[in-house]
């Protein structure tokens, strides 16, 4: 078995990805259903807005994200993936480092929790579109393997601004 230390196999993020692109999928129904597009969403109050599906099952997903960001290794996707899933595949023929998909989620929480607190404030539409940006991201790595937090992560590693490792002082 090849060297795995600090890395992970490329195919459990794109697992969760899956798993997070169908539970997007009714955030975006029901966001889109809700008080977020009607008409009475700026005379609506705070906690009528707290109370909508869409937010409910969006905020559900944002706590997702945070719980990927603060300990992946502990995530239900990552531990299903690890007891259920893998074991049943051939062993990868690469391995990832596991910092571009954790930014990932991140990213994912970034978004979800603009759309949730913009949702909060009255703005109109901010809820479904978060939960659409979200989703798309999602699908495009469930289904064509590209992560677009990853991406953001390499492209800010490339121009130095985060992921570059000190060297050590002499």
């Amino acid at each position: 078995m090849p060297e795995t230390s600090g890395r992970i196999d490329p195919r459990g993020p794109r697992f969760a990805a899956s798993i997070t692109a169908v539970l997007l999928l009714p955030a975006v129904l029901l966001a889109l259903t809700g008080i977020a597009t009607s008409a009475g969403m700026p005379a609506a109050t705070a906690a009528q807005r707290a109370g909508d599906p869409g937010f409910l099952v969006l905020l559900l997903i944002a706590g997702l994200f945070l719980w990927g960001v603060l300990s992946p290794s502990t995530h239900p996707y990552a531990v299903l993936f690890r007891r259920a899933v893998g074991p049943r595949l051939k062993p990868p023929t690469e391995w990832e480092d596991p910092r571009p998909p954790r930014f990932a989620q991140g990213v994912g929480l970034l978004v979800t929790g603009a759309g949730l607190l913009l949702h909060l404030a009255g703005v109109p539409w901010a809820l479904p579109v978060a939960a659409a940006a979200a989703f798309v991201a999602a699908l495009l790595n469930a289904a064509f393997g590209y992560c677009l937090g990853c991406e953001l992560y390499l492209l800010l590693q490339r121009v130095g601004i985060i992921g570059r490792r000190r060297a050590a002082s002499a």
